[in-house]
């Protein structure tokens, strides 16, 4: 199943972290693609704002994963393996027993691991557009 949003601004982000928790549906694994600079971390921080994380939400670029707990008690793992050189460096963090858990998983440059991701899971392709708004191409798995 796909869909597709269109972020004109980061004002509106929290608006578009509900309707992608909403059309996710029970996928806890998402796997965020874009270049550069697209807005993966800071859709991210959205979603963790929505789901009650009270703790800055940055990127994991050294550390791999940075873990939130939400006002509910509820963690939520935040990765980037955009330094990731082979997999088996994911596999040695533990990254299978993250994906199932049933907590929240938000991967960044997922594609270093391609090998690794759950059946079940939700791709978000964020890309800029040349009016400067925020395309999100969605695909529940």
């Amino acid at each position: 199943m796909t869909t597709e949003l269109i972020s004109s601004s980061t004002a509106d982000l929290p608006e578009i972290a509900r309707q992608v928790l909403a059309f996710a549906a029970d996928r806890k694994v998402w796997l965020l693609e874009g270049e550069m600079g697209a807005g993966k971390t800071t859709f991210i921080k959205a979603v963790c704002s929505v789901l009650g994380v009270a703790q800055t939400v940055q990127s994991p670029t050294f550390a791999l994963v940075n873990e939130y707990a939400t006002t509910t008690g509820d963690v939520v793992y935040h990765f980037d393996f955009y330094r990731i050189k082979k997999e088996e460096e994911a596999l040695d963090m533990g990254v299978e027993e993250y994906f199932y858990s049933g907590d929240y998983c938000f991967v960044e440059w997922p594609s270093q691991i391609s090998g690794l991701w759950p059946e079940e899971r939700l791709d978000v392709h964020i890309s800029e557009r040349p009016d400067g708004t925020r395309l999100f191409q969605l695909t529940r798995r």
